[in-house]
């Protein structure tokens, strides 16, 4: 089956354009002949240069403040991937709940034109069930709560998707709630921070319920994903699960890691870790989207471009 269209043409919005997801999408996007807006709060010099290099125009918000006037206007799409990982509930509801909120408000007085709202959420949002692929109605819970530096994660997740949803519906908003589970690119991805603990000889954690399974998807596929997954949206807001087609474990990756190296990788049980969280990918499949880096291109791929002096095999 062939692609759809590629968006092209259109004024988008992109937030957390410094951050590993938004910034290749953003730029994907400025390629495609798009006028790009990149929102973040842009405290570092070189992080904005840097967006302004690839093609995409920095806007500064603050998302825990009430001023939205540099927003841009007649905007045809908002990509919403901005989100805080604090370790207090305030700070993590003002950004990623009520910030997503005002925002969607802003966007809707300032372009009546706009044809979708697109919003980054999470698998983490699910209670997980090992073995078991979640679908989109089933439940949620906190399954981020014991990873160190994680405590407000999901559940601020799951207040940021209600919030979105409500204002949707009440605005009358076409938006598309895509939780995301495992992204990595050539130069991003917690697979490269399992490289460094290889590399150092450290144990990585793995949750004890093995295999601590995940759907992972490259930066490509998620730029090719794009225009499947606006086509799903509406008011109130849909909800699709978003990954990559193939399972993959941390001990998976870690293994093949191994293989690319020659590190040897050693594993750490553990009860404080993310669990394993598989999405069941039906709906996004049925829009015609399928992923086509599987994850062990995508681990050379990683390898080759980020730890060149690393690679053996």
């Amino acid at each position: 089956m062939a692609d759809l269209a590629p968006i092209t043409g259109k004024r988008i919005l992109v937030t957390g354009v410094t951050g590993w997801v938004a910034g290749p999408v953003a730029a994907s996007l400025a390629e495609q002949g798009n006028t790009v807006f990149g929102v973040a709060r842009f405290r570092d010099a070189e992080a904005r240069a840097k967006v302004q290099q690839s093609g995409v125009e920095p806007v500064m918000v603050d998302l825990t403040a009430d001023d939205f006037s540099t927003v841009p206007d007649e905007l045809d799409l908002v990509l919403h991937f901005a989100v805080a990982k604090a370790d207090n509930f305030d700070l993590a509801f003002r950004v990623n709940a009520e910030g997503s909120a005002d925002l969607m408000e802003a966007v809707a007085q300032r372009s009546p034109q706009l044809s979708a709202f697109f919003h980054c959420s999470s698998t983490a949002v699910y209670a997980p069930v090992h073995g078991s692929p979640r679908k989109e109605t089933d439940l949620l819970g906190d399954s981020h709560r014991p990873m160190p530096g994680m405590p407000t994660y999901s559940i601020s997740k799951i207040a940021a998707e209600v919030l979105v949803r409500h204002t949707s519906r009440r605005l009358g908003i076409p938006t598309v709630i895509a939780r995301l589970n495992v992204p990595y690119g050539d130069n991003y991805g917690w697979m490269l921070f399992h490289l460094m603990m290889m590399e150092r000889g450290m144990a990585v954690p793995v949750h004890v319920d093995q295999p601590t399974d995940y759907a992972p998807i490259h930066a490509d596929d998620i730029a090719r994903s794009l225009p499947y997954l606006l086509s799903l949206a509406s008011a109130p807001a849909e909800i699709v699960n978003w990954g990559g087609d193939e399972i993959a474990s941390v001990e998976d990756w870690c293994v093949e890691l191994g293989r690319l190296t020659g590190l040897t990788p050693t594993f750490a049980p553990t009860t404080a870790t993310i669990a394993s969280i598989v999405p069941d990918l039906t709906k996004l499949h049925d829009t015609g989207f399928r992923s086509r880096v599987g994850w062990r291109e995508g681990m050379r791929r990683q390898v080759t471009t980020s730890r060149p002096d690393l690679l053996r095999a």
